[in-house]
């Protein structure tokens, strides 16, 4: 009756894999009490064709591409957690009787799901997740319902099997960004405590806000703006083509113009970005007023002196995420390359650390 989870259940043994727009990063972690370590760790580019926004256009391609991360990153491990995002995903809160069997539970949850999410089911996987009882009401149950269109998972599923890995777990992209907030607390002042602090990841072309208050998620959202549009930029303005352009903002190959002639103009539309979905989270929310600390991930949070010209312009304390100050580093997780792309790396953290679950 029920349908194919789609959070899964975690492993002990479990590598994150985040499939972007641009890119596939393989993260595993081990823990040690309270500690983790990463374990290993390797990223490739995907080429031009690979991928449709969120979707995956050729799952030969991709799997050949998270094929040889996985080599690269030296695991043995063969189960994979993974996240799905964009229009294809619907989440909700609802409530069900906390008096439910589990058995009943399931049936209250299929029924809110064909009221609620915006598909017919028979073309979603679907799942759900109890958050907890209500504070003010311990006998109503908030339980997280989350969906997502079959052909996007089946997309990563395929991708992973012709790689050779078996997916375990399939997440929100947003929910895993969320748990890997966890792990910044060490950076936030009184370590997030009675704090009110957002977290922009700014990828190829969204950008995720993720607001937390108390180290828990108050409000999220995302923006069509990404690091794809500085590539974009320095292709028109130098005449390159989008992969030589690409190149070159990685290896850092270019005119000494570049700074005036096209860094900051992009510097600027990311502060105003970042000014436009806080001032989305202050008209959504009577409760809060301001914000205590700006943390910056994804590629474009290594952009020389971004986090400077954040606090600049929006008068916020401002740094840029790492998740890995408080964690050990094997050897052969390469840890000078690790160190390089560590803000970029939320979503695998998330996904990763879903092994501890």
């Amino acid at each position: 009756m029920f349908e194919q989870l789609l959070f899964g259940s975690g492993s002990k043994q479990l590598i994150g894999l985040d499939i972007s727009s641009s890119s596939v990063k393989v993260l595993e972690l081990s823990k040690k009490g309270v500690r983790y370590q990463v374990e290993a760790y390797a990223a490739e580019p995907l080429p031009a064709g690979a991928m449709n926004e969120r979707s995956i256009a050729d799952p030969k391609l991709v799997g050949d591409v998270i094929a040889r991360a996985v080599s690269r990153s030296g695991t043995a491990t063969q189960n994979a957690a993974v996240a799905v995002s964009g229009a294809a995903v619907f989440s909700k809160i609802i409530e069900a009787p906390a008096s439910l069997s589990p058995r009943e539970l399931e049936e209250h949850v299929q029924m809110q799901a064909q009221n609620h999410v915006p598909y017919p089911l028979d073309e979603v996987n679907y799942d759900f997740q109890i958050v907890g009882p209500q504070a003010n009401n311990p006998e109503v149950l908030d339980v997280l319902l989350a969906a997502c269109r079959k052909e996007m998972i089946e997309q990563r599923q395929a991708a992973l099997e012709i790689a050779g890995l078996k997916p375990k777990v399939v997440d929100i992209e947003l929910y895993a960004l969320e748990n890997a907030c966890q792990l910044l607390s060490h950076q936030m002042p009184d370590q997030g405590t009675g704090k009110t602090v957002a977290v922009v990841d700014i990828g190829a072309t969204t950008t995720s806000v993720t607001i937390l208050h108390n180290l828990q998620t108050v409000y999220t959202r995302e923006q069509q703006f990404g690091g794809k549009q500085l590539t974009e930029d320095i292709m028109r303005h130098y005449a390159m083509s989008f992969d030589d352009a690409y190149k070159a903002l990685r290896s850092g190959n270019l005119p000494d113009t570049y700074e005036t002639e096209v860094l900051t103009s992009f510097v600027n539309d990311t502060g105003q970005q970042i000014d436009r979905a806080l001032q989305f989270f202050f008209s959504a929310s009577t409760e809060f007023t301001h914000i205590d600390q700006i943390l910056l991930a994804g590629g474009c949070a290594q952009i020389t002196n971004l986090d400077t010209h954040i606090h600049e312009r929006l008068n916020i304390p401002c740094a840029v995420a790492r998740p890995f100050a408080q964690m050990g580093v094997a050897a052969r997780a390469k840890p000078q390359q690790l160190a390089k792309d560590e803000s970029a790396l939320l979503v695998a953290v998330g996904l990763a650390a879903r092994a501890f679950d």
